[in-house]
Formats: structure tokens, C-alpha cells, sequence
């Protein structure tokens, strides 16, 4: 059975979420950009808080931001030696952090969103939507990932990370692509059904990895036309057993999942270690995404 992109009209209305956002590409890149502004238009309050350049790969490191060097932030968005934390003339919600992923959304969550959220915490933090797909034996070095994780463990705050596989780093103030709206527009519904299954959105210690397929102008070229798999991280071929979904108790890996085409896959992380979560949890998170989960055909 597949579930199509309407289905979200159908979900219980939400109130505005106070967001906090990052990812590891960059808070010029067009994918946070883009999804930035897809939550904005979707009425929730919205904080960026991402690195001054490219993070790729770093994982969960962490250290004091420095002055940015000589060639600027990436893509020219900021000027060479600019301080090591600023933020957009025209919108100060957009924020860099010249340094690590985690590093840029714990200044987020700790000193840029209380300004915005009168002294409030985030209720919800978004990092993505990465350039490149973040599956299996990537996660643990993903900085999109990272990042997510820190705003659970450390911050208490539920967290998605969310990725996809087409794409190459491109600027804010470029075309929007095809993909990355396609893929702002799945990470809003995966969103906003996290959110309008109450508080609390996801179990403590719990995270989402979200993985998006390729999109081409032939093939899942919108949003309606995907389906969403619940998925695990790893293969779990020696691991307990998992929640009874879809037939079995084995829940298929994320890479699995987004190789049958037009699938997303959506996998629940433990953030004390970056791994799969047992089957008790597991079902918690079943029941609060059913309204659009599908099963592999």
C-alpha cells in the first residue's frame, strides 16, 4: 500500500514549533535553504544555526569557533575574516558558526534561538537535508547526523536528521533544484507528522535518520510519488528482535529501502551510540508515524 503526499492534509492541525536547524554542508547551501523556507511557510519559527563552510565527515566533533579565514565563508556568504560567529543582514534568523556541525547547533540551541524564542529552548531540532545520502556504516561519521544527535543527548531536545542522495553543494542564491525542493517538501511531512503526534514528539534518547532516494525529471520528480518505509540502520542479523511491522519483525536497512526506487527510509537511532533502538521504542515511534508509513512492496 502506498501512502501519497495528500495524506498529510489529513493530519491533525499543529501549532508552530520552535525549530532549530543545522546541517554539515554549510548554512549556505541551498538544501537548508530551502527547507528553511518550507518551514517558514508552513508557519513554524525557525532558527539556522549551521558552519560557515563545508563540515562534511566530522562526525560528532565539537570546538570553539574561530575567526573566518581569508577566503570567506562558502560560496561568499560572509566576508574574509569575519567573526567567528555572524549572521544574515536581511534575516537574522540565518546564522553561521565557523566551525563543527555540533559546535554550530549547540551556539544555536544555547545562544542565537533563546533571542528568538524569549528565553524558550527549541522543541524540535531539523538537520539536513544533507547533500549525499547518510546510510548504514556512514552514519556514525555524518556531521548532519552529529549534530542531531548532540540536540538529544546533550540538549534533550528530539531531533531528525534528514538526507538525500541526489545533489551536488550549491549556493543559496542559485535556481532552486528540482531535488531539493522535492526533498524540502518530504522532510516537512515527516516533520509535521512528528509534531502532530504530540508531545513528547520521540522518545527520550531517540533520534530519526531519514533518507531520501534519488530524484531525476523522470523519476520521483514529486513529492507525491514516494512512499515512507520505517527502516533500521543496521542489518541486525545477531540483534534482538525488532517491532512487528509489515508482516515480520525484521525491519529492512535503510540501504534496502531507498534502492527500490521511490522510497524513503526512516530509521530510529539510539543517541547514546548511534544505533538501532529495541523493539519497545521502536514501537513508540510506529504509532506516532503510521498516518504515512508503507510497507516494501
Amino acid at each position: 500500500m502506498r501512502h501519497s503526499w495528500f495524506l498529510l492534509v489529513g493530519l491533525p492541525l499543529t501549532q508552530a514549533a520552535r525549530v532549530i536547524q543545522s546541517n554539515d554542508d554549510g548554512w549556505a547551501e541551498i538544501n537548508i535553504r530551502t527547507f528553511f523556507n518550507s518551514l517558514t511557510n508552513a508557519g513554524h519559527s525557525i532558527v539556522l544555526s549551521a558552519p560557515a563552510e563545508n563540515q562534511s565527515g566530522t562526525g560528532s566533533s565539537d570546538a570553539t569557533p574561530k575567526t573566518v579565514d581569508s577566503d570567506g565563508c562558502e560560496f561568499g556568504s560572509c566576508p574574509a575574516k569575519s567573526p567567528p560567529t555572524g549572521t544574515n543582514s536581511s534575516n537574522t534568523r540565518l546564522n553561521y558558526v565557523n566551525s563543527f556541525p555540533v559546535t554550530s547547533i549547540k551556539t544555536g540551541i544555547d545562544t542565537t534561538a533563546p533571542k528568538f524564542f524569549d528565553g524558550a529552548k527549541p522543541e524540535i531540532a531539523l538537520t539536513g537535508p544533507n547533500v549525499g545520502s547518510n546510510l548504514g556504516i556512514q552514519v556514525p561519521f555524518s556531521g548532519t547526523v552529529g549534530a542531531a544527535v548532540y540536540a538529544v543527548k546533550t540538549a534533550g531536545i528530539p531531533a531528525i536528521a534528514f538526507s538525500g542522495s541526489t545533489g551536488d553543494p550549491t549556493a543559496w542564491n542559485k535556481p532552486t533544484p528540482l531535488y531539493s525542493q522535492v526533498y524540502a517538501d518530504l522532510a516537512l511531512n515527516v516533520t509535521s507528522t512528528v509534531l502532530a503526534s504530540g508531545t513528547p514528539y520521540l522518545p527520550a534518547g531517540v533520534w530519526l535518520n531519514v533518507n531520501f532516494p534519488a530524484v531525476s525529471s523522470t523519476k520521483c520528480n514529486n513529492a507525491n510519488q514516494f512512499s515512507f518505509v520505517l527502516s533500521r540502520i543496521y542489518s541486525g542479523l545477531l540483534s534482538p528482535k525488532d517491532v512487528n511491522w509489515c508482516g515480520t519483525d525484521r525491519l529492512p536497512t535503510e540501504n534496502s529501502v531507498v534502492s527500490k526506487g521511490c522510497y524513503v527510509s526512516i530509521s530510529m537511532g539510539d543517541a547514546s551510540d548511534k544505533t538501532d533502538i529495541n523493539d519497545d521504542r521502536q514501537a513508540q515511534v510506529l504509532a506516532k508515524l503510521k498516518p504515512i508509513l508503507s510497507c516494501l512492496p
